[in-house]
């Protein structure tokens, strides 16, 4: 067979980056950027051409294993899914629905199958205690999203491609590509802002990759995002700028914001950010000066002390000084696929704090309890004690804090089954694991990511490979494992059951059809008839479709207003955009620059920002207002060779200079007596771990960094390349204690530790920085 051409977008992180791979057969030959994709503009980074290490890799598992005395047996995917079901059954029959836990890792917001298909899963296990990486990463993001605009997916996203001035708080889009903001080819789009005489500001902890190439790079105390925030809000009000701009009408609390951000000068501020005030006064007078401006944060904010109160300000910021939903600053995207449309479709915008964990009492948010309450809910006994998990793409061990303690409680369990390509350190407790096929032996579509893009584009490619026989991929497997549920749980609601038979009746390419043709460029109503028909002949489905359809054709009157013809001419424009056409356009669709849609795209009742919502009004006076004490606090870091755990069984991505290792500043080598490669001890809440020292003044001085991921030294993990590069996980000395008290969100960046040598005569010699 002579050489083929295929064309997909990358889906190791956000960026979606448009790829070509040439390939013989099957075997891959290259993998290159597609310099005729419209977002990605023919970038790519190093964890593109790794797909050929995920998809050959010899590590991955291929048939269903079980878990035996004698070790990891390969069995038939009937036994393994029958056995899979008759044990969670076992279990929920003894102790309950919500003896069952459930975890949902990072990976599957790239998978769409899965994605899709999830809730069917979920709606037949019924139970409470479910989890995913949501409370380890963006839930700030989500909450404020879901309590000033009526939808958590809702996210606005920086106008890149337009914007005067871009503040960046604790990001790294030089080695994401950006998160919770899709944008590729970072380097060149910094470099664009500031050719056109644009500013880019980078206010963090660490000199990032970012701040190297950014316009100026400032210093911050991790935590103290929520105060600068506040300070650069009192001088807007200060300044009689903080209008809403165009918006003004639509606002509710404009007045009592100001009032609650009035103590907060930038002399009150500045002891608790670290920087100086006039620092401080001089990015609130940039701001004020800026024609157009946006305010961006990411994990460095919404991982850290007071991250529920610092998302909140982040998106009050954008909307007081009037670059909302304007051109140069934070706007909705309008994608083709809209899942926030869906969302609030089916009545899912999101949730908070309908229930609360057994063990501590925190919250619920999207039927999901937080991530540092997971080991407590199976280690505690009593009723309600979690006695089995179900495990979809996750590796919390490594991944969530506590994983010391989450090692213990996942081994101690009843009955586990993970559906994952590999047995890792969370998947080697399971009892059954279930693998999908390949990345390259399924379509590739982003339902997530293009949501948050900063350019409205749109791509599907179908699978390159065609998986052998028997080989099933995630959506499959998941329709499988609730079919067996169903038919052994007498408890299983009507509409569980309807929502099964109508995704069964679509298949993943048919759900992506359907939220084309329903989207802000396909033809609703014909979508929505096609719907009728289906849902009239699947019993029980009318109750899930009736609101959804009332919503839907709401939308479709909004969307009509706002959307332009995706081919400007072109007849296919009014039949609208199907599947079918976006196939037929391998590099993917332009869809144009984010758009205006205020505020007809708003969730909130009356269609206004809840500016001030009751939540962000009792978590500011959590706000600690005596200045922090002298200590070292620890941050992450995040690579663009690494991503997630598993990532680091690619040779092409570990190989070269060792990345574990703890960054820290000269004066606290110094005050430790470290010298630069030596190994170190860093202590935390919850242990310590042993790695070698990086000096660099990159670093604020008091503040060390240990990259996430890694920690792959324990025994029976199958990665043999991991292996070889081991590491440790900065999740082993996190205790599950450090996290947001109103919301649960884990706090994994300003964690105090102390540092020592290692290899020191005695403990008493250990020169300690305290904790």
């Amino acid at each position: 067979m002579a050489e083929q051409v295929h064309y997909r977008a990358c889906h190791l992180c956000e960026a979606m980056c448009g790829i070509e791979i040439r390939h013989e057969d099957g075997r891959v030959h290259s993998i290159r950027g597609d310099d005729d994709d419209p977002l990605s503009r023919g970038h790519v980074c190093p964890k593109a051409v790794a797909i050929q290490d995920l998809q050959e890799d010899p590590d991955r598992l291929r048939n269903p294993v079980k878990r035996t005395p004698g070790g990891w047996q390969e069995i038939s995917w009937q036994q393994a899914l029958d056995e899979a079901a008759a044990g969670i059954r076992r279990v929920q029959k003894a102790h309950g629905r919500h003896a069952v836990g459930f975890y949902l890792g990072n990976p599957t917001a790239h998978n769409h199958g899965a994605l899709l298909f999830l809730p069917m899963l979920l709606a037949t296990l019924r139970t409470k205690n479910s989890f995913s990486a949501t409370s380890v990463d963006q839930l700030p993001h989500q909450l404020a999203a879901l309590q000033m605009f009526g939808n958590q997916a809702l996210f606005p996203i920086p106008d890149l491609e337009r914007t005067a001035y871009w503040l960046v708080l604790g990001g790294n889009p030089m080695a994401s590509n950006g998160s919770i903001m899709t944008a590729p080819d970072m380097r060149n789009r910094i470099k664009e802002i500031r050719a056109r005489g644009g500013k880019v500001v980078v206010v963090d902890p660490r000199r990032s990759e970012t701040a190297k190439v950014a316009s100026e790079h400032h210093f911050i105390r991790p935590g103290g995002d929520a105060y600068l925030l506040l300070a650069l809000l009192h001088v807007l009000y200060r300044e009689g700028r903080a209008t809403g701009g165009r918006l003004r009408g639509h606002i509710d609390g404009l007045d009592e914001l100001r009032d609650m951000v009035a103590p907060w000068t930038p002399a009150r501020a500045a002891p608790f950010t670290g920087m100086a005030v006039e620092e401080i006064e001089q990015i609130a007078a940039d701001i004020l000066a800026a024609p157009s401006a946006a305010f961006y944060g990411r994990v460095g904010l919404t991982t850290s002390p007071n991250s529920t109160v610092a998302g909140w300000l982040l998106y009050a910021l954008n909307v007081v000084a009037g670059h909302f939903d304007e051109p140069g600053g934070v706007m909705f995207p309008h994608p083709a696929a809209d899942a926030a449309a869906m969302l609030q479709a089916f009545g899912f915008e999101g949730s908070f704090d309908r229930y609360r964990s057994r063990v501590r009492g925190l919250p619920e948010f999207f039927g999901e309890l937080p991530a540092v309450t997971m080991a407590e809910e199976m280690l505690t006994p009593g009723e309600g004690q979690i006695r089995a998990m179900v495990t979809h793409a996750g590796n919390p061990v490594l991944s969530c804090p506590d994983g010391g303690n989450l090692d213990v409680a996942f081994g101690g369990l009843d009955f586990m089954v993970s559906i994952d390509l590999y047995i890792n350190e969370t998947t080697r407790h399971a009892n059954i694991i279930l693998p999908p096929v390949g990345p390259l032996e399924r379509g590739q579509f982003d339902p997530v990511f293009h949501g948050v893009a900063i350019r409205n584009t749109i791509r599907y490619a179908p699978a390159m490979i065609k998986p052998k026989p028997g080989a099933l991929r995630d959506w499959e497997i998941l329709t499988e494992l609730g079919t067996r549920l169903m038919s052994t749980n007498p408890a299983t609601t009507v509409a569980a059951k309807a929502l099964r038979r109508l995704l069964l009746q679509l298949g993943d390419e048919g759900l992506i059809d359907l939220m084309l043709r329903t989207g802000p460029y396909g033809a609703p109503g014909q979508a929505i008839r096609r719907i009728d028909r289906l849902v009239a002949a699947v019993p029980g489905a009318g109750r899930i479709w009736r609101r959804a359809r009332r919503v839907l054709l709401e939308n479709a009157g909004v969307a009509s207003t706002a959307a332009v013809p995706y081919f400007s001419g072109d007849t296919a424009a009014a039949r609208g955009l199907t599947l079918k056409e976006v196939t037929s356009s391998p590099h993917g669709i332009d869809l144009g620059p984010l758009r205006p849609s205020m505020p007809g795209r708003l969730g909130t009742p009356g269609k206004r920002i809840r500016l001030v919502p009751v939540l962000y009004r009792e978590a500011l006076c959590d706000l600690p207002t005596e200045a922090p004490t002298e200590q070292l606090l620890m941050i992450g870091r995040r690579h663009v060779r690494s991503n997630n755990s598993w990532m680091h069984n690619s040779h092409r991505l570990v190989k070269g200079k060792p990345r574990c290792t703890v960054m820290l500043h000269p004066r606290d080598a110094q005050r430790a007596g470290v010298n630069d490669g030596e190994l170190v001890a860093v202590s935390g809440p919850a242990g310590s771990i042993e790695l070698p020292a990086e000096i660099t003044d990159d670093l604020m001085p008091g503040v060390i960094s240990v990259p996430h991921g890694w920690g792959h030294h324990r025994d029976g993990v199958r990665l043999r390349v991991a292996g070889r590069h081991a590491g440790v996980s900065i999740n082993d000395i996190i205790g599950a204690e450090y996290c947001e008290p109103r919301t649960g969100m884990a706090i994994v960046n300003g964690v105090p530790v102390a540092l020592a040598r290692v290899n020191v005569a005695s403990p008493e010699q250990m020169e300690l920085v305290p904790a």
